[in-house]
């Protein structure tokens, strides 16, 4: 059996070179810019599960680069079919029409829900969600968007204003149209009820905001199957039935943000939403889409595509190389079997964790699917008071025991776990002891 031996540096705080990579960090950064841990990291290197810092220290990954990695670091498959590409064709606009995003697009649309659908391509999921909101806008010929509180939905004005959580808007002005519904948050129910004797209220009262805070036409309902950013918050299996069926009603259009629970990550489908045998008019993707290159999609069912008749264009969205990493992930996942794998191992390590609750007096929900799970911390659960404080200690305590973490929340209480999906049982059992061990030592 493989063992993991994490090899440690004592962290020099005199050292030269460290130090004025901080201090040029401070000098030529935004400020706005959020890193991990009282003393950031400044990593080096990375290949499979394995981040080593510059000062030689190696860490495993069980955040992938914010649930970014889908395969695992610097793949060699993915690395060889990128080089490949790079010597052959580096970049081109999308005012030339290639080969690889035509595939790209292809392979997508048989393997999202739904039947005929188009895609464009861009960078990120901020661009992703801007085409779509744009997009929803134009067919519906309606203005307002109902997003979810506690939802994250990228860093623009527009998605920021989107966005559910307090930390992440920067300025005191909204986009007007966009109406924020009760997020289906079981664990800090908004109405203090107890799922399922509430009957999904969360989700009937979508109905009471359209009608008493729009015109009672809407353009989109926006939302992530499982929230990201927000703790990984997953709702009842029978939300977004409830929720999409009053949507549609009123004459929006689901607009599913996929792209931190796209392409298995939520195991068994390559869908979050699949879990609930929802079709989105609309999907968004990018993150694990293409194993940390930068790349996004908008998919879109083709009657509503078709609306989009104006011009546009994207630079670097749908740029050969991303393509190429697209495709490299798609055929890698699809070959290692990685769907079922991220659902059984998921399943396995959530049970884990879900064991640890039982005698520790801080973890007061485990929750996920798949490889996307949550650790939310409180002071007493009785109480369900938050403990930012906690959560930050687990998060230092990990990284010294070698294991990397992720954390969110309204409350920056919430830990987040969401590894390369090329990851074994070994890997898994070894980073529970040292989260083991490392909740052990908070008091």
């Amino acid at each position: 059996m493989k063992t993991h031996n994490i090899k440690s540096t004592n962290f020099n705080n005199t050292n030269d070179i460290s130090n004025q990579i901080y201090k040029d960090h401070k000098k030529f950064i935004f400020p706005c810019v959020l890193n991990y841990y009282q003393k950031p990291i400044i990593i080096k290197k990375a290949k499979n599960l394995t981040i080593t810092d510059i000062n030689n220290k190696e860490y495993l990954d069980f955040f992938g680069g914010i649930v970014t990695i889908s395969l695992n670091h610097c793949n060699d498959e993915l690395n060889k079919n990128i080089i490949k590409q790079i010597n052959t064709l580096g970049h081109t606009s999308t005012l030339y029409i290639t080969n690889n995003a035509i595939n790209v697009a292809k392979q997508l649309s048989k393997l999202t829900p739904g039947q005929s659908k188009k895609c464009f391509f861009s960078n990120s999921g901020t661009e992703a969600n801007e085409t779509a909101i744009m997009l929803a806008k134009i067919y519906t010929q309606c203005n307002d968007i109902i997003a979810l509180r506690h939802g994250y939905s990228g860093r623009s004005q527009l998605t920021t204003d989107i966005t559910g959580n307090k930390s992440w808007k920067l300025l005191d002005t909204i986009t007007p149209g966009i109406k924020h519904a009760h997020a289906p948050y079981c664990y800090r129910c908004p109405m203090k009820l107890t799922y399922p004797a509430c009957n999904l209220q969360c989700a009937h009262d979508i109905k009471e905001l359209i009608e008493t805070a729009t015109c009672g036409k809407i353009a989109a309902f926006l939302a992530e199957p499982i929230q990201g950013v927000g703790g990984f918050i997953v709702p009842p299996d029978d939300y977004f039935q409830t929720a999409i069926k009053i949507i549609r009603n009123y004459g929006g259009v689901f607009i599913c943000d996929e792209v931190q629970t796209g392409l298995g990550r939520t195991g068994k489908f390559w869908l979050g939403i699949e879990h609930n045998n929802i079709n989105p008019e609309i999907i968004t993707m990018a993150k694990g889409l293409a194993n940390g290159f930068p790349a996004a999609v908008t998919i879109a069912d083709t009657k509503i595509a078709n609306v989009f008749t104006g011009l546009s264009i994207s630079t670097f969205g749908g740029n050969p190389i991303s393509m190429a990493a697209i495709n490299s992930t798609l055929n890698i996942i699809q070959k290692e079997n990685l769907l079922y794998k991220s659902f059984k191992l998921g399943n396995y390590f959530l049970n884990a964790i879900k064991e640890m609750q039982i005698h520790n007096k801080f973890i007061g929900d485990v929750r996920g699917k798949g490889l996307m799970l949550a650790i939310e911390l409180v002071e007493n659960k009785l109480t369900k008071e938050p403990s930012p404080h906690k959560t930050n200690l687990l998060m230092e305590y990990c990284k010294n025991e070698g294991i990397l973490l992720g954390k969110g929340g309204l409350y920056n209480n919430v830990i987040r776990i969401a590894p390369p999906m090329l990851i074994s049982k070994n890997d898994i059992d070894f980073a529970l002891k040292k989260i083991e061990i490392s909740l052990n030592k908070i008091q």
